[in-house]
């Protein structure tokens, strides 16, 4: 075997500036997490709100029908932020710089922190709603420009697990909002207006540090044509003199670009060399958010309830532990196992998880002992989503596009990934009344229709450039890089990673 040459290693050597760059930019992705799990935990002290601000105004409490309603909306319109910011990504990105625009969008977070925040002084149930609404916003040009610029500020060799610090900032925030949302923290009914508010700090401390981090090279040389600032970027970054090989693939990637008119959307959709790219790209967002996820933690609580749990809300963060833990262990295996493979491995797990839940829901009544292992179904559910369709979707848009079609990608794909979601928050509560314990039925049929979907039609990405990911559904399969069609290029892809692995 070889010695790795000096480029191999410096493919893989982790520099403080690269480390500070990708930490810097996940704050936008805690951010998402944070606003995500916050709104739950005080529902019935918000709803208490609603009621008292009513009855100032008119002296008389809100309907029931209109309270949940005011609920759901107050709910629901960060979805429909997010839906709006993340198809605004396009056009910051090209506009302002990948950095540029992080630092712009934080101005959103602080004028959502202060009217959620002083929503109660004010007796104004409109600015609690206004504030998430812009706080949706924010979160949705968060989940385009913060994998985007992570992709491009990472070597090849580490982009897949860097790529993960996404979800990992994303599940961290969930468990902070959790833990915060305690009744012995700030879960309180004079204290919930700071919890709701809280999203200011981080959006002044990446404020802060931001200027320091420096600009995406990629965009540097090929949008701003400022090669000498991208070379100075990327040794900082690398921690080598010698960028070369990353200037080369870049030219290369620009001259390409040039001989090419800008991308938009409709193109997208109409042009032969990304159509196929973009829709594994909306496929693999919709296999995130059809997986069941949510659903799993709007009925966790109810799960542990029948189990007996005393305190189930703990249990409930237990589960965000696990939530944690397990994206921990997906950055580690991502550049060894590969997107796709992890893909796979986290769609059937959770497919035979969801099974498992609905076996232990439908007989839970009848068979005491099975309350327990709907919570071990819980848990492994859980733990499967963070080994692949957490993380992976986010990120490997960012990796099927060079760098002319990529903003229009990831708009489109954060836009179908919120609207998903949305659907999903609006229709399960109905889908429960009427499955009741089967629901989960559901999920386990998505979960097969995406498991085969990714085995014919999802590449593997590691290890590619950019350009090599992007050509591979341009040409006929070169080293196993164009979508699988069926078994004898699944063998060649499988063959060419192991020869990577084994060189």
């Amino acid at each position: 075997m070889e010695a790795a040459g000096p480029i191999e290693q410096s493919e893989k050597k982790i520099t403080c500036s690269l480390l500070a760059a990708v930490s810097v930019a996940a704050i936008g992705s805690l951010q998402f997490g944070y606003n995500t799990g916050v709104i739950n935990a005080p529902e019935v002290i918000i709803k208490g709100f609603f009621n008292d601000t009513s009855l100032e105004r008119t002296g008389d409490y809100i309907s029931k029908s209109l309270l949940t309603a005011l609920w759901s909306l107050s709910v629901a319109i960060f979805s429909v932020g997010g839906m709006i910011g993340s198809f605004s990504v396009g056009f910051l990105v090209n506009r302002f710089g990948r950095r540029n625009s992080m630092l712009l969008v934080n101005v959103l977070p602080m004028v959502a922190g202060l009217l959620m925040g002083f929503s109660k002084m004010a007796r104004a149930v409109e600015m609690l709603i206004i504030g998430r609404f812009i706080i949706g916003v924010f979160c949705g040009l968060c989940t385009g420009l913060v994998p985007v610029y992570i992709s491009e500020v990472s070597p090849t060799a580490l982009r897949g697990a860097f790529g993960t610090l996404n979800q990992l900032g994303i599940v961290v925030g969930i468990l902070v909002a959790q833990i915060f949302g305690l009744d012995v923290i700030l879960g309180t009914e004079e204290l919930w207006p700071v919890l709701l508010g809280f999203t200011i700090i981080p959006a002044v401390l990446q404020l802060v540090t931001l200027p320091f981090c420096p600009e995406s090279p990629r965009f540097l040389l090929i949008n701003k044509m400022e090669e000498e600032k991208a070379i100075k970027v990327l040794q900082s970054l690398r921690g080598i003199q010698d960028v070369s090989s990353d200037i080369q693939e870049m030219k290369e990637e620009s001259a390409k670009m040039s001989q090419e008119k800008k991308v938009t959307i409709p193109e997208l959709f109409l042009s032969p060399s990304y159509r196929q790219a973009i829709l594994i790209a909306i496929a693999l967002q919709l296999s995130q958010q059809l997986s069941g996820i949510n659903a799993v933690f709007y009925y966790s609580t109810g799960i542990f309830e029948d189990a007996g749990v005393k305190q189930p809300v703990y249990a409930t963060i237990g589960a965000g532990v696990v939530n944690t833990v397990f994206t921990v262990v997906s950055l580690f295996l991502v550049e060894r196992a590969g997107r796709r493979t992890l893909h796979l491995v986290g769609l059937m797990g959770m497919a035979v998880c969801a099974a498992v839940m609905t076996v232990s829901l439908a007989l839970k009544k009848i068979v005491t002992w099975m309350s327990y292992v709907s919570i071990f179904g819980t848990f492994a559910f859980v733990a499967f989503f963070e080994i692949g369709p957490g993380p992976i979707p986010w990120f490997i848009v960012s990796e099927l596009f060079s760098q002319g079609p990529r903003p229009a990608a990831v708009a489109v794909a954060g836009f179908c990934n919120w609207a998903s979601n949305f659907l999903v928050g609006m229709l399960f509560p109905y889908a429960v009344k009427l499955c009741g314990p089967y629901v989960f039925l559901i999920f386990v049929g998505f979960l097969i229709f995406f498991f085969i979907f990714t085995i014919f039609k999802v590449p593997e990405t590691k290890g590619r450039t950019f350009e090599e990911i992007s050509s591979g559904f341009e040409r006929p399969a070169v080293n196993g890089l164009a979508p699988a069609t069926g078994n004898k290029s699944s063998m060649v892809e499988l063959t060419s990673i192991q020869s990577k692995e084994d060189a």
